[in-house]
């Protein structure tokens, strides 16, 4: 009795295993089958597009380059796009040629190439019919190749540059508030490489005189916050700039020389009051009544004598 069952159990796990490898090696021919249709179109596709590469039918070469488009082939458009703007230019579709093709390289992430084509659209038809969207997206692709802040921030500042200049054209433009979005979004990393270059004379201290400032990196860091502080008076920053001011005054003034300490320690413990009224709240406020307190010793023990 124990031999049959063992029998038949063996015989059980044959046919299972047979079976799980029939249904393999279905789904195997599945996926075979599957590929080799995959790669005969590809390969049919990549015939089309040769042949109308080459082909001197600039029509249809256009109405191709359209659907390559409309399919997200931006990389394929661009290929024919980039003859036909030349061909195209002075017909009706000169201006679509134009456009589609800066559309295509935004898409494509070629945001440099993006913005001088749009550029170049707005400047060839300032009266077009896609003017308005070209000014938009010169901005829009100059904000896309944005740096991070510790970076030369030229980019940035062409792209602020560029949206205002949208604002100004269009200031009814369906495109307003994002447009106004972007540029204060870029404005922030501005505000941010500001203080960091702030930040970096605070913590670089008496340790280097600051020639590009003619003084101590603390001064540089008062005169570089306070610029920033006028230049984007709406920043979201303002308190850290304030702290950073408020803390470098008050460093100057211990280390200033005899002459100049009474004024310093007077300019520091002003700073203080004046960070207290405005930032209450602040983490920081402790650390002003202390200097608070630190500058009187100095200032009333000077009036005192």
């Amino acid at each position: 009795m124990f031999i049959l069952i063992k029998k038949v159990s063996k015989t059980w796990k044959i046919s299972e295993k047979v079976v799980f490898l029939h249904a393999n090696s279905d789904k195997m021919k599945n996926k075979i089958v599957l590929l080799a249709i995959s790669g005969l179109m590809l390969a049919s596709c990549a015939t089309e597009f040769n042949r109308v590469y080459k082909t001197s039918d600039y029509d249809y070469k256009y109405e191709f380059a359209k659907q390559l488009f409309a399919q997200g082939k931006h990389s394929q458009a661009i290929t024919l796009l980039q003859e036909l703007v030349t061909i195209q230019k002075g017909t009706d579709n000169g201006q679509e040629c134009l456009y589609m093709l800066a559309m295509a390289e935004y898409c494509n992430g070629d945001y440099e190439s993006a913005s001088a084509t749009f550029k170049k659209y707005y400047k060839t038809y300032p009266r077009g019919v896609y003017a308005e969207q070209a000014s938009y997206y010169i901005g829009r692709s100059l904000s896309e190749g944005a740096p991070e802040p510790r970076l030369d921030q030229t980019p940035t500042v062409g792209a602020i540059a560029a949206y205002q200049e949208f604002l100004d054209l269009y200031p009814y433009s369906k495109m307003k508030s994002q447009a106004q979005e972007n540029m204060f979004a870029l404005q922030d990393i501005l505000v941010k490489k500001e203080y960091l270059s702030a930040k970096l004379y605070y913590d670089l201290g008496g340790y280097f005189v600051n020639c590009a400032f003619g003084g101590s990196n603390y001064e540089a860091c008062i005169i570089t916050s306070e610029n920033a502080l006028k230049t984007y008076p709406y920043m979201k920053m303002r308190e850290e700039f304030a702290v950073l001011i408020m803390k470098s005054k008050f460093e100057l003034a211990q280390q200033s020389v005899e002459s100049k300490k009474l004024d310093r320690y007077r300019d520091a413990e002003d700073e203080c009051y004046g960070f207290l009224n405005e930032y209450p709240e602040s983490s920081e406020a402790n650390n002003a009544k202390k200097y608070i307190e630190k500058c009187k010793k100095i200032t009333q023990g000077k009036q005192a004598d």
